[in-house]
């Protein structure tokens, strides 16, 4: 199975639409202190939120797609890479990195739940949390840990959880001022 990268990011854009929106210039506030502001520019104006929490709620849920996806990227590149020991080491970390239990999809799961409980800060961690975990998956768990030579989508899905949880951990710092 061929997975289309633009596909795999216009899918996490084409969520609902509210009729109201925060200020334009609330989103270029947050966008510019983005890793990739053209890619949060383009996140935040394709669902219009009344506020700052249902722009924090749209965003989790980008992230909750993006991190699934991911899992079953990581699953089918375990089913694939049978005879590369390295490689099926170094997906079966990245999934223990991206599962529900240990990883960044549960830490996306908090990131709701402490957002329903106006955990503002808790909303933070959780992102920071989710950043932590792609980048264990992709850069190793250590200093001393090379980076896998991966030359499959993986570290182009991983980038945009990053991007996504960047945003999540940038508007929930403007909910706990």
């Amino acid at each position: 199975m061929v997975y289309n990268f633009s596909s795999f990011v216009l899918v996490f854009l084409l969520f609902g639409a509210s009729s109201y929106a925060i200020s334009v210039g609330e989103v270029n506030d947050i966008c510019k202190q983005s890793e990739n502001s053209s890619f949060c520019f383009t996140l935040l104006n394709s669902n219009p939120s009344t506020n700052l929490v249902t722009l924090t709620q749209y965003t989790i849920n980008v992230a909750r797609v993006n991190v699934t996806n991911t899992i079953k990227l990581i699953k089918l590149l375990i089913s694939q890479s049978a005879g590369d020991p390295n490689a099926k080491d170094h997906y079966t970390s990245c999934l223990v990195h991206f599962d529900y239990n240990e990883g960044a999809l549960g830490a996306v799961e908090d990131a709701q739940k402490l957002l329903q409980k106006k955990d503002y800060q808790g909303v933070r961690v959780a992102a920071s949390a989710i950043i932590a975990f792609v980048s264990s998956c992709i850069s190793g768990e250590s200093p001393s840990d090379p980076p896998y030579p991966d030359h499959s989508m993986l570290p182009k899905y991983a980038y945009v959880v990053n991007l996504v949880a960047d945003i999540i951990l940038i508007i929930s710092k403007y909910l706990v001022h």
